[in-house]
């Protein structure tokens, strides 16, 4: 790193307001990170002012995440989790101390990231702030007929009839009102408080004419054998000999239908219940998006799911519902979208609970201040995009009377149209302005200039990443040479020509959620790029009515649609590039043909894996309350598989050292001679075309960044066969480097004749579009229309829309 482009005081450049950046932070108002090993960084050492906003920059990979969320802010939740006696220790998860020489200058850090939000179904975006306790508080106060303490408008606190029963009285004289009200909660008893009933089909638990012993099951996770399994062969309820369509009615019962009853299974005591209330328990208490695929598709086959009948779907009792303010129920004001929620708390006159009603309106505007006014308080937080699950953890923060606390953001501009970044940038702004340390990994260099220091990581990413390349100010940056410096300025050109559609997708009537009856014709065989500001419905166009044929009229859609949404990709760190994409399995067979012996010797969770860790590489010591150890296995060093198995070669490699290969060195490796394999060759093509060329085959997905994972799914998903490829927001975590070579990418899609369809924010997409169909004009029950359809060109000559404002401005024109 140049020494000349070190300035630890952010300088000029910095953006914002320039609140004390003139001026370098001496040793007290730094956070020093010296030595930092995590994952690829390379001995890195920053210093880090205080009471700043800092972003972090550089390609996809390069260690930026490691660096601000694997070292920065896990030793600060470590040493604040050290406070906590060693018993509410016991109940925490262990962090061990990052891998690093030197942490100096930390305060407590408030991590905000794109983690989806829980997976509970009771949780909703009321819950997941403080805007449904505020509700529940003003209707205990103000609801008329009364229904008692907050809890009694809770859709998480149960009912309690009969003892302990509360009865009102309310009137006077003649009309006096006597009531007698469940004890607490606001639960509906029917849904328990879901909002939705299920209907399994015991059919589709097992074959009827097999019996336990054949393997009648046909749940994931449920092989013969397994204990699962054996909770019911041995259970000395039901004949495991006897095919379950023999039953006698009691048997039946028992096998599906039993309540919880403890019993002893092979000497383990054990809870037996039967099979439909532990499918329930197991598979539908939890939010259907945070399942594996392959329970998803089960679920999706056995279960049929309905509004609830008793409380229409607003999780609450009929009591809590009865409960107005003004003619509006809690289940009303959950269910306004949040903007206009905040106007009728605006219209409440109620000087007992002035300050009550104050702080609600300050939480719901936040909401509309930071680009979320179209949500509803009763919408299910697991629905939420990454970024909106993002925004909304802001919430709960922007109000806070905290100060000096670090608080740490993971690319806040995702999902955001370029008119919203502006208001994001002011609420990263305001925090900083209260004192606090803001640190922020992103992309977008809209977000980048307010920076008043900046800390540039490269050159690469993965191997080739891991070093700062440039520490200083914005203006420094665009100085400095390095790829974030050279690329900053970077604007797409609009087409000089577009391609010819070939044809039409015609969507007629489409009203999905906020879709007000709208007719398109999405043009086939070209660039196409759906555009808008979160939240005009975009989304429930594209997936709504496109992808899942709702409102298609044009007929079957040619060779079907892959759609590549933002649905995170699941692994354990046993799982890596080569699994998921699918390369092992060509890789085996080659090995397994070249050797003749088999495929599974060489999968390291299989027969070839090495019996000391199996097949981890690295074994693992749990030490209770403190962080576990995790060192190198010394059978394998590492390797993971079997000696024996390492002496079996293709090409002259063995499979430890193919997995150790990059992307693109396999690629050429699996070309030609006599490793040459077209299947695996097919797959490395597509890993290198999106990018992902300096990642090893081995690598963990867990040490994935975002991005990586976000290409590493598009990779995988190119291989499905398709003519209509829909990609939802595919610049998310790409540097401005990268969405070039993306673009390209999507040009070769369309060239080989595919149609794609893309959901963007990114204007370099929007210029290099064929057809731009752009909703709005704003976001909720202010979008749902089409606002423009044409080419880029004509979108900026138009002006008319949001959209085509900013890309004129990004443009030039």
């Amino acid at each position: 790193m140049s020494g000349a482009a070190r300035n630890s005081g952010g300088g000029d450049g910095g953006g914002g307001n320039g609140v004390g950046v003139d001026h370098p932070a001496d040793g007290h108002d730094l956070i020093r990170v010296h030595g930092a090993r995590v994952n690829n960084l390379k001995d890195v050492s920053v210093e880090l002012p205080k009471r700043r906003l800092t972003v972090f920059t550089g390609v996809s990979g390069s260690g930026k995440s490691s660096l601000v969320f694997g070292t920065v802010a896990a030793e600060s939740q470590r040493l604040i989790n050290e406070t906590y006696s060693a018993f509410v220790q016991g109940f925490m998860p262990s962090l061990s101390r990052p891998e690093v020489d030197v942490l100096e200058g930390l305060t407590t850090a408030i991590i905000v990231d794109q983690q989806r939000m829980g997976a509970d179904p009771r949780s909703t975006v009321g819950t997941a702030t403080d805007a449904n306790a505020m509700l529940r508080i003003l209707f205990s106060r103000l609801g008329d007929p009364y229904v008692g303490p907050p809890p009694a408008f809770s859709f998480n606190v149960p009912t309690v009839h009969g003892a302990g029963a509360i009865t009102v009285e309310r009137g006077a004289g003649t009309k006096t009102e006597k009531r007698t009200f469940g004890r607490a909660g606001g639960m509906c008893p029917r849904c328990e408080g879901r909002g939705s009933v299920s209907d399994i089909d015991p059919g589709q638990l097992y074959d009827g004419s097999k019996s336990l012993n054949e393997g009648a099951l046909t749940i994931p996770g449920y092989k013969s054998g397994g204990w699962n399994y054996r909770l019911y062969t041995e259970s000395g309820l039901v004949d495991p000999d006897k095919a379950i369509d023999a039953y006698s009615e009691r048997e039946r019962h028992d096998f599906l239908y039993r309540e919880p009853t403890r019993m002893k299974i092979a000497g383990i005591n054990m809870t037996y219940e039967g099979l439909v209330l532990r499918i329930r328990k197991s598979m539908l208490s939890k939010d259907r998006a945070a399942l594996q695929p392959h329970i998803r598709e089960f679920v999706d086959r056995a279960v049929a799911f309905a509004t609830c009948p008793d409380c229409d779907g607003t999780r609450l009792s009929a009591d809590a519902r009865a409960s107005k303010i003004r003619g509006i129920s809690i289940a009303d004001a959950c269910a306004m979208q949040i903007s206009d929620l905040a106007d009728w708390v605006r219209e409440l006159d109620e000087p007992t609970v002035g300050p009550l009603l104050a702080s609600l309106g300050q939480v719901l505007d936040s909401f509309t201040g930071i680009g979320l006014g179209y949500l509803s308080l009763d919408r299910p937080a697991g629905t939420l995009s990454g970024g909106e699950a993002q925004r909304v953890k802001m919430i709960r923060h922007l109000g806070s009377s905290l100060t000096d606390v670090t608080y740490v953001f993971d690319e806040p501009t995702t999902g955001l149209h370029p008119h919203d970044i502006q208001r994001m940038n002011g609420l990263l702004r305001r925090l900083r302005d209260k004192g606090n340390t803001v640190l922020v990994v992103e992309h977008k260099p809209e977000t980048i200039a307010i920076a008043d220091h900046v800390v540039d990581l490269g050159p690469g990413a993965g191997s080739a990443g891991g070093e700062v390349c440039f520490e200083g100010s914005v203006a420094g940056l665009r100085a400095s040479g390095t790829v974030t410096g050279r690329h900053f300025d970077d604007r797409a050109a609009l087409k000089s020509e577009v391609r010819t559609p070939t044809g039409v997708l015609e969507i007629r009537g489409a009203d999905a959620h906020n879709l007000r009856k709208v007719d398109v014709d999405v043009p086939l065989g070209v660039l196409a790029v759906v555009t808008g500001v979160a939240g005009s419905g975009k989304s429930s166009l594209v997936h709504g009515s496109l992808v899942n044929g709702a409102a298609l009229a044009g007929g079957a859609v040619p060779d079907g649609v892959v759609a590549i949404d933002q649905s995170p990709i699941r692994g354990s760190r046993r799982s890596n590039p080569a699994t998921y994409s699918g390369l092992l399995e060509p890789i085996r067979k080659a090995f397994a043909k070249a050797n003749g012996v088999k495929p599974a010797l060489f999968s390291a969770n299989s027969e070839g894996a090495c019996p000391t860790c199996n097949g981890a590489g690295v074994v693992y010591t749990d030490l209770g309350m403190i962080a576990g150890v995790a060192t190198v296995c010394e059978e394998c060093e590492g390797r993971r598989f079997q000696a024996a198995v390492l002496e079996y070669r293709l090409g002259g490699r063995d499979i430890a050292e193919v997995l150790a290969m990059s992307v693109d060195t396999a690629e050429e490796f699996f070309r030609t001679g006599d490793a040459r394999t077209p299947a695996a060759h097919t797959v490395l093509k597509r890993l290198s075309d999106v990018g992902l060329g300096y990642l090893t085959l081995g690598q963990p997905l867990t040490t994935l960044s975002g991005g990586e994972r976000q290409r590493l799914k598009l990779a995988a998903q190119m291989a499905e066969k398709g003519g209509v490829y829909v990609l939802d927001e595919p610049t998310a975590g790409l540097h401005l480097a990268d969405v070039e070579q993306l673009l390209g990418l999507l040009d070769r899609l369309v060239d080989s004749g595919k149609s794609v369809i893309v959901v963007e924010h990114h204007q370099a997409v929007m210029a290099h579009a064929d057809w731009i169909i752009d909703l709005g004009p704003g976001a909720g029950h202010d979008g749902g229309r089409i606002v423009f359809e044409g080419t880029p060109a004509a979108l900026v000559a138009d002006r008319s829309t949001l959209t085509g404002r900013h890309l004129a401005e990004y443009v030039g024109a």
